[in-house]
């Protein structure tokens, strides 16, 4: 799974931007963006804001598909990843609604 980093390169190449022209926007060096943009490196924080604005994307579906691949890397070869999913989401579902 890498959908953060897929939709980082097609809008970068959809406008016509150099890796490293982004790479410099973003304070990183070009092989970080290289590897964040294929799935090897997870981008900062910080920096799926700096491409919401880049690109003009909307900042909850960036950081959701950011989160979705931290998420991925984290649990892709355990046994018990669906049954920790659900456990999270339960966890998470009752945390939003404390907070309501």
């Amino acid at each position: 799974m890498n959908k953060f980093g897929y939709l980082i390169r097609t809008n970068r190449e959809k406008g016509e931007m150099l890796l490293r022209h982004l790479s410099a926007q973003l304070d990183i060096d070009t092989a970080m963006l290289s590897k964040i943009e294929r799935g090897e490196k997870i981008a900062k924080k910080e920096h799926v804001k700096q491409l919401a604005k880049i690109f003009k994307l909307d900042y909850k579906e960036l950081i959701a598909l950011w989160l979705a691949d931290k998420v991925f890397l984290l649990v892709e070869n355990e046994e018990q990843a669906i049954q920790a999913l659900n456990i999270a989401e339960k966890e998470i579902t009752n945390s939003i609604k404390k907070t309501k």
